[in-house]
């Protein structure tokens, strides 16, 4: 109406493995509605010199790039009327910074930003660095969950047993969102939502603080620990006009990816999120009051990482979905290559997915854990059942597809799932939304309505949370 004051806008972020995503949330009659998103790639990885072929690196410059080209591409407008900001980002994995000097502010086209400045890479929660062998070697946490590679406080043990100067170098750490918020509002010590602080290790979630006294026997740095709150709290304000957002508006503590995957979606207890992200996670709430056990179980797939208002969420956390698919585009394109031909990855990704979609079954029996699990990191990848009438590109792609999800169904079972009140499954995240034959597979083995979201659904999960 005329007269009346423009309505403010939450900006939500999420700074995945691949990409970063931004939505701008309004307030409507029917509540909250996304006004404007957007999505850049990052293309981040990089070479790990330390860990080698093991590592799992990203370059944190060229994430923070992938962002500012995210905000640049929003309205203006609406990006001045912000005054909330709400951060999601991949869990487990590590990022060091001087505190001082962890980045500069500069002019740009919108507004002011910050360039990551004495940064180290992202390790990311896809390293593989840390062997059984390596993690049996380390202290007992106090925590429910177990301790696995790519977790940050296994990676900083790694670099204080392999490579101790490095840590020198460095008087801060945290997740790569957990830094994205520290410079926006210029945090002397990093702050942590308890959501991240699970997904490093040694922190107990029912004290709601880091296994200090077990870490600190070890020579562990503790002072690189980030300060805890919880999930939903504000972390600061922001210090400057960040792409014109005003200086001053609120930042909330950086939260996990997958929380804010579920909470834009969940809307009833017996909704159980089948959140596909670079991994593949199939998760539903738990009553109000559940505790997890104070001792994790190894073998177990189920693991419980708290969620919001201090709910836990029952999660089977794959570390095979999406990248598996990737990593099978990848090798395609490099016999292509080896046989003298260049097709591009995406032209690949299209031609594997149309070509499945011509094959309604396959006899190929495909168990994709290339990347291990945690439960059973000794498990790789096989093909069994192979005949000569299933050897096409569709078919393989279809066993592939279906061994994706058949290995997060057992996992975390149909059955279990039932018994627990599920009525439906909600799908997430951008391997679904690529991927007709990955659905009709969801479809197939699920015995559950499914309901799909956006994309970006991290993002508007972070800004609603705001």
């Amino acid at each position: 109406a005329a007269g009346r004051p423009a309505p403010a806008c939450i900006l939500g972020i999420d700074l995945g493995t691949t990409s970063v995503k931004a939505a701008l949330l309004m307030g409507a009659e029917q509540g909250q509605v996304v006004a404007e998103s957007c999505s850049r790639e990052t293309q981040a990885h990089t070479s790990s010199l330390e860990a080698g072929p093991q590592g799992m690196e990203q370059n944190v410059r060229r994430i923070v790039r992938a962002l500012n080209e995210c905000l640049a591409a929003l309205p203006q407008q609406q990006l001045q009327r912000v005054s909330h900001i709400g951060i999601s980002g991949q869990m487990h994995g590590i990022v060091f910074w001087k505190r001082d000097k962890g980045c500069k502010w500069t002019e740009c086209g919108t507004g002011l930003t910050f360039e990551p400045e004495e940064v180290s890479h992202l390790i990311t929660w896809q390293d593989g660095r840390c062997s059984p062998t390596f993690l049996s070697s380390l202290p007992l946490p106090q925590s429910h969950i177990s301790l696995a590679t790519g977790f940050g406080c296994a990676t900083v043990y790694w670099y204080l047993k392999k490579s101790p100067d490095f840590l020198k170098s460095y008087d801060a750490a945290g997740t790569v969102h957990d830094y994205v918020v520290a410079m926006l509002c210029g945090l002397k010590k990093p702050l942590m939502s308890i959501q991240n602080a699970a997904s490093w290790g040694y922190f107990n979630s029912r004290s709601k603080s880091w296994n200090t006294d077990i870490l600190k026997k070890s020579g562990f740095p503790v002072h690189l620990l980030p300060e805890v709150g919880d999930p939903g709290s504000i972390a600061g304000r922001t210090i400057c006009a960040w792409h014109g957002i005003p200086k001053g508006a609120k930042v909330g503590i950086a939260l996990g990816d997958f929380q804010c995957s579920v909470y834009s979606c969940l809307t009833e207890k017996t909704d159980a999120g089948m959140i596909i992200l670079v991994s593949y996670l199939l998760t539903v709430s738990m009553p109000s009051g559940f505790q997890p056990p104070e001792t994790p179980d190894p073998s177990s797939a189920v693991t419980y990482f708290p969620y919001f208002n201090d709910d836990y969420l029952a999660v089977a956390a794959s570390l095979n979905g999406g990248n598996v698919l990737a990593t099978f585009v990848d090798m395609v394109a490099q016999w292509t290559e080896e046989l003298g031909l260049q097709v591009q990855e995406p032209a690949i990704y299209t031609k594997i997915i149309e070509a499945a979609l011509a094959q309604n079954d396959s006899k190929l029996s495909v168990h994709p854990t290339i990347f291990g699990e945690r439960h059973i990191p000794e498990q790789l990848a096989s093909v069994t059942n192979i005949a000569v009438s299933d050897l096409s590109l569709g078919h393989v792609t279809r066993a592939l597809c279906r061994g994706i999800v058949e290995n997060l169904c057992s996992m975390l079972p149909a059955q279990h799932l039932m018994e627990m009140g599920v009525r439906r499954i909600l799908g997430s995240g951008s391997a679904l939304a690529r991927n007709e034959v990955l659905r009709q597979e969801v479809e197939r083995i699920f015995p559950f309505p499914v309901v799909y979201g956006k994309d970006v659904d991290a993002a508007v999960g972070a800004a609603m949370v705001m």
